[in-house]
């Protein structure tokens, strides 16, 4: 329940669903529209305020807290160089750049966040009342029930990697660079999607820490076919990026986009990799051994 209630409120307060403009900026600077600023910042408002709230009544005070914080702080910072920093607009004018917005997004924001756990802080910024209220919307059957059907590994899995291609595909990432609308759909998608799977992947139950593992690895291999794709592609696949000639540092449309599909193979590969081998180890870890205790033979 704790999952899926931070699940939501980092969604509400989430800024990536928004995209200012579909018309290329000639000069690519800082993105400071409402549309983004404020649920960003309103985001960093509320985690700042449950978290004082919440170590005034901790009998440890602030100290157990600081990890998950810097976790969240790094989390928010991602999201925040995702979408206002100039990278999000040089987005428009070069698919490697758009691409590594995309991966700061699924591969660096979502992790940090639902490895910060935020629901504690995030609920501690309401009155009590307003508390109870979203404990009861959590404990909801129904919600439960769905909740545990999409967060379940492969369902997870399975929903990324929907997300992952059907949005790369030439007709509607096309319309996604051309509509305000579809942008914000297609982000809202990377980034949902990305929540949901690290929630499944970063919080398994010990059973199921093994079936995670072979998600990492299955998901590394089928994002890494399709930046393959990309990468050995002699033509551009984009309308929108092909008809503006060059990217901004130089690169013809289908030298972007090669580069684009060796980040979202190779960079992408290795942190799914890096992540289901530290699954992997911790399942083998012998019960009741410290973590980074090594084996020990006796000798008389």
């Amino acid at each position: 329940m704790r999952r899926r209630l931070a699940l939501a409120a980092l969604l509400v307060a989430t800024p990536a669903a928004a995209h200012v403009t579909a018309v290329p900026h000639a000069e690519p600077g800082w993105t400071f529209a409402p549309e983004l600023a404020i649920p960003l910042g309103l985001s960093a408002v509320l985690y700042a305020l449950g978290a004082i709230r919440l170590s005034r009544r901790s009998a440890g005070g602030r100290r157990p807290l600081r990890p998950r914080a810097a976790l969240f702080g790094a989390g928010w910072l991602c999201l925040a160089a995702s979408v206002v920093s100039p990278l999000h607009q040089a987005g428009e004018l070069s698919f490697t750049a758009h691409m590594i917005e995309h991966e700061l997004l699924m591969l660096a924001a979502a992790p940090l966040l639902v490895l910060s756990r935020p629901l504690a802080p995030l609920l501690w910024a309401f009155p009590a009342a307003a508390r109870r209220g979203l404990g009861r919307v959590g404990a909801w059957p129904p919600l439960r029930a769905g909740w545990r059907g999409v967060s379940a590994p492969v369902t997870a899995t399975l929903i990324q990697a929907a997300a992952l291609w059907l949005w790369h595909a030439p007709a509607l990432f096309d319309r996604a660079l051309a509509s305000d609308g579809w942008h914000i759909a297609q982000h809202l998608s990377f980034l949902v999607s990305a929540l949901i799977f690290w929630s499944a992947m970063l919080h398994p139950k010990a059973q199921r820490a093994g079936v995670a593992a072979v998600c990492l690895f299955a998901t590394s291999v089928v994002a890494g076919f399709l930046g393959a794709l990309m990468a050995f592609s002699a033509s551009p696949w984009y309308a929108r990026y092909a008809a503006m000639g060059l990217a901004p540092f130089g690169l013809t449309p289908a030298e972007d986009q090669q580069l684009a599909g060796l980040l979202m193979w190779i960079p992408g590969g290795l942190v799914h990799a890096a992540a289901a081998l530290a699954l992997v180890a911790r399942a083998l870890r012998p019960a009741g051994l410290p973590r980074g205790a090594g084996s020990a033979t006796s000798h008389p």
